[in-house]
């Protein structure tokens, strides 16, 4: 954890990262793109930059054909805000990550302000100090432990399940017949990818798609996830999407996994 820490802190030290990060934070960027916005420094220059940012696993590269795309991983500020910050204030972090506010309101309570076909990419990466075997565990058998958001009514109890085959369902139930599907299995490699259709609380037209994919290295496994949404989408969802996974895996899935190892 103080690896990962000093990584990070190493990596925001400088502005010009500091820079790169805010340009992220609208849309993904190719080096070439980046090295536009900083025409007094070489490509040289702005490659060791990214470089530094993925040490600190603030940046996430994923290849399209020729080019490599730079995406925001913003889960590790969330952790550094978890430790340094979080202890110190009242935490607000559910209700300003809160999926479930977002489902709720796109579930019936607003029409759409826009009906143009637009497409979202998420691209997040967490560190967990557990076995990748646990992890995967976590994420499918045993959801329904850190799992926060719910699409049950307001003030009504629910119970997932999670049958991590292929045409298995994620699946939130509550009452006698009452619930909703949250992921539907497509591929599974276990424990290294399982990949998921799912709304995750949008509704309409859309198309939406999750994969998890884990890789172990001294008994520390890297969880990356990928999240593409297509169709009539809110300006706001993948903001709202973004937030809310960063919450799920970077501080409560990290936590669920971390706290147990150390309590064994």
């Amino acid at each position: 954890m103080e690896d990962e820490l000093s990584a990070l802190f190493k990596a925001l030290g400088h502005p010009i990262r500091r820079k790169i990060l805010d340009i992220l934070r609208h849309s993904p960027r190719t080096t070439g793109e980046l090295d536009e916005y900083f025409p007094e420094v070489s490509r040289y220059a702005i490659m060791k930059h990214l470089s530094a940012l993925q040490e600190g696993n603030l940046v996430v590269v994923r290849r399209k054909g020729r080019y490599r795309l730079n995406f925001l991983n913003a889960v590790p500020l969330q952790e550094m805000h978890d430790r340094w910050v979080g202890k110190y204030m009242e935490s607000s972090a559910s209700s300003l990550l809160n999926l479930k506010l977002a489902a709720e309101q796109l579930g019936g309570e607003k029409e759409m302000a826009h009906t143009e076909a637009k497409v979202f990419q998420i691209e997040q990466e967490v560190i967990i100090n557990a076995p990748r075997h646990q992890v995967f565990k976590a994420l499918t058998e045993n959801a329904g432990d850190w799992w926060e958001f719910r699409l049950a009514p307001k003030g009504t109890e629910s119970n997932f399940s999670f049958d991590p085959v292929p045409g298995g369902l994620f699946v939130e139930k509550w009452g006698e017949n009452e619930g909703a599907v949250w992921g539907n299995v497509y591929y599974v490699n276990a424990p290294e990818e399982i990949r998921m259709h799912g709304h995750l609380g949008m509704q309409g037209a859309v198309q939406s798609a999750y994969t998890y994919r884990l890789k172990e290295k001294d008994g520390v496994t890297t969880l990356q996830l990928s999240h593409t949404a297509s169709g009539i989408l809110e300006d706001n969802w993948e903001k709202e999407h973004t937030e809310g996974w960063k919450y799920l895996l970077g501080t409560l899935l990290k936590n669920y996994l971390e706290q147990s190892n150390d309590s064994n």
